[in-house]
């Protein structure tokens, strides 16, 4: 064999050998970034998106938003017809001044009532007396009074007893009526109450933003009838979002919470932004029945079976990327969960390359 012949085939062994070697490398490398530094694409853009609904019924009277409008908590959005409920308020607050003069006259009714029982007792005392000294008289001398005069002294002190005895029950009788003079009264808290749910009907004419967001499945214009609970528009949030990664069984064995992330986002290319693990699922929907709503989550099926995903959620520390981003937009990340410098600088040149690269895809 000549001498080129030799060196050629030894350039082919140590070229196989360099490569065996780099396999290997990047094998290890495979295993333990899965582990130490794990990463994913599966990632997207969450946040709440809550359904507006008016409390009350009625005609829409004016829009004051319109599909995507970017709006604040508390803003107006919609106004429904206050007429029918300027009208119950004010329906409201008269039978308030009706109870209100109910019991003032009830009072005056309970003094009158009152003043009939302090005459009744002077009534009595003077009959008392006076059959007192009936008697007296029979008992010193018989004939003094005859059976008549006897007979209207003891009468008339009988019918001031029972005359004072009506009274009485006639000023506890209005008492039990009345009631408590004071907000305890019944009739009062009934017609306070309704003065409230007027009132707060009436407040509720105005829909107002839950939260600061976007307005979306926007299809409202005046003189549409508004039906209380029923969703008029959808409000996504932009106070509350997040990401969810969408991580391999095997990646989760070593992430804690607050472990640091590196994000790239496909909205915002060339940038890698910071976030923290906030929550780490403890259950996905493995079959058609989802009872307790439990996350559902795709896999791709191969000839080596995908391990099972699981959501991890991580929280957007920087608040200014949050104002361009939209639900649904799609991201990648990486975990860092230990202190290893050689994994953790070759992930972070990973994802710093593809940061550059998503400006291509």
């Amino acid at each position: 064999m000549s001498t080129s012949k030799q060196k050629k085939k030894s350039s082919v062994k140590k070229l196989s050998f360099l490569t065996l070697i780099l396999t290997l490398l990047i094998f290890i490398w495979y295993i333990a970034s899965d582990r130490i530094t794990p990463n994913t694409d599966q990632a997207r853009v969450k946040g709440l998106v809550l359904s507006v609904a008016p409390m009350v019924n009625g005609y829409v009277t004016k829009v004051n938003v319109g599909l995507h409008t970017e709006v604040k908590k508390g803003d107006t959005l919609f106004m429904i017809d206050r007429k029918p409920y300027e009208i119950a308020v004010a329906i409201a607050e008269t039978n308030l001044e009706k109870v209100s003069q109910s019991i003032s006259a009830g009072i005056s009714s309970i003094k009158a009532a009152t003043a009939r029982v302090s005459k009744a007792r002077v009534s009595l005392d003077r009959a008392a007396k006076n059959w007192e000294r009936t008697q007296r008289v029979i008992s010193q001398n018989e004939g003094a009074l005859s059976e008549a005069d006897k007979d209207r002294s003891e009468a008339s002190y009988l019918n001031a007893i029972e005359q004072l005895k009506s009274s009485e029950a006639g000023v506890e009788k209005q008492l039990a009526a009345l009631g408590p003079t004071d907000a305890n009264n019944p009739n009062t808290k009934a017609a306070v109450s309704q003065l409230e749910k007027a009132e707060w009907d009436l407040a509720h004419t105005a829909i107002v933003a839950p939260s600061d967001g976007i307005i979306e499945s926007f299809n409202v214009e005046v003189g549409y009838f508004a039906g209380a609970g029923r969703a008029m528009v959808t409000l996504i949030s932009n106070n509350a979002i997040w990401i969810q990664a969408n991580l391999k069984e095997n990646n989760i064995s070593n992430i804690k919470i607050n472990n640091d992330v590196d994000i790239i986002f496909d909205i915002d290319p060339g940038e890698i932004h910071k976030g923290k693990i906030k929550s780490i699922s403890y259950g996905v929907s493995t079959d058609r029945t989802n009872t307790g709503g439990l996350p559902k989550i795709s896999t791709s099926q191969g000839w080596l079976r995908d391990p099972q995903r699981f959501p991890v959620i991580i929280e957007i520390e920087d608040p200014e990327i949050k104002k361009k981003l939209r639900q649904g937009s799609q991201a990648e990340i990486v975990v860092y969960t230990g202190n290893n410098w050689l994994l953790n600088s070759l992930a972070s040149t990973r994802i710093y390359i593809i940061s550059k690269l998503s400006y291509v895809r």
